[in-house]
């Protein structure tokens, strides 16, 4: 991989990764852009405990734009973009409309391809693997910074979930706080190794992998929610999944974060999560839209109490139920945080199995 670090017209960092150490990338953003003004605020809710961030500027972010004007593209024919090269492999940069900024933290963008029609599904495994190479650099950089306490990479897709850039990209936020997602499995992983003298994460995924045994038919076991297995990743829809079809990859040796993925977990890494994403679109069968989703890396916080406890993992999910139908969160999810899940997860899990690829 080839790193190479420069600035936007504005004054926004800008990070190419490349596959090839003779790619140059000089450049010049010319865009007449002016300083980028954020009103990034975290404001803490003494209710539930938790922060909310006010970014009033984002009002002005750009909306579904045409393909033609995609911001996210790379710099050809005159017309200019974020990515000032004409082409790129994996591209990074400071989010001009930031959610979080300054003391407040920290927003990137993560461009996967050049190619505005592609999709992270159809990239080659060398592309994927650049792109773990750029979370996990990004991770290492972000965790230097003194106002950060977390880092989140992950990706949405479809205009389901929100999207405005149709661009195959994701994001990275680098929190001031521990998030309340986090704070939970900390507190859920304290608790059980109080309890039992073992470690949460790990008694879950042992759970998980644990094939049927006794022979008989009749009888669901923990098995049936694998998905697939690798030598050094497995992954399976959780016993209680929130969303219709939910899975969870880990890496086997339980890690706190991307920076300590060994070279074999990181060489397994594309083939198994590629083929996750595939069989994500062939969900609910032939002739559907692509199946929008979120994809979530839970990483360690770095200064938390329970850091070692923690097991790195990958979050993947629809918000479709069924063919043309989505998944609201309205009074119960919404109001309560209570989930009502319409799918059974050895359900979800059985025809995550069947899609597989030939």
């Amino acid at each position: 991989m080839k790193k190479t670090v420069t600035r936007l017209a504005d004054g926004r960092e800008l990070i190419y990764y490349d596959s090839r150490d003779d790619a140059v990338r000089n450049a010049v953003d010319h865009r007449p852009l002016g300083p980028v003004a954020t009103a990034s605020e975290i404001r803490h809710d003494p209710l539930l405990g938790d922060s909310v961030a006010i970014a009033s500027h984002r009002q002005a972010r750009t909306y579904h734009p045409p393909a033609d004007e995609c911001p996210l593209c790379p710099s050809r024919d005159g017309r200019l973009s974020e990515i000032p090269d004409s082409d790129y492999d994996v591209a990074v940069f400071e989010n001009r409309f930031p959610s979080l900024a300054g003391d407040s933290g920290r927003c990137e963008v993560v461009c996967f391809t050049a190619d505005h029609d592609a999709s992270f599904a159809g990239l080659s495994e060398e592309r994927a693997a650049l792109v773990l190479d750029a979370w996990t650099d990004r991770t290492a950089e972000l965790a230097a910074l003194p106002q950060v306490e977390q880092v989140f990479a992950f990706e949405n897709r479809g205009v389901e979930i929100g999207v405005t850039l149709g661009h195959p990209h994701g994001q990275i936020y680098a929190y001031p706080f521990v998030t309340p997602r986090s704070t939970l499995m900390l507190r859920s992983a304290r608790e059980h190794r109080a309890a039992t003298g073992r470690n949460l994460f790990d008694d879950l995924v042992e759970r998980e992998r644990t094939q049927r045994t006794d022979g008989e038919q009749s009888e669901r076991t923990d098995g049936d929610r694998v998905v697939l297995t690798g030598e050094h990743w497995v992954a399976f829809v959780p016993y209680a999944a929130h969303w219709p079809y939910e899975v969870h990859l880990y890496p086997v040796r339980r890690v706190p974060d991307l920076r300590a993925l060994d070279d074999a977990a990181r060489a397994e890494f594309p083939q198994v999560y590629l083929e996750l994403l595939k069989r994500f679109d062939r969900i609910f069968g032939e002739g559907e839209p692509p199946t929008p989703y979120i994809a979530a890396w839970h990483q360690a916080p770095f200064r938390a109490a329970g850091r070692d406890d923690f097991a790195l993992h990958l979050e993947l999910f629809t918000v479709r139920r069924t063919s043309g139908k989505l998944k609201f969160l309205a009074g119960s999810e919404s109001g309560m945080s209570v989930f009502i899940n319409d799918v059974p997860p050895e359900a979800a899990a059985e025809r995550l199995r069947e899609v597989a690829s030939e």
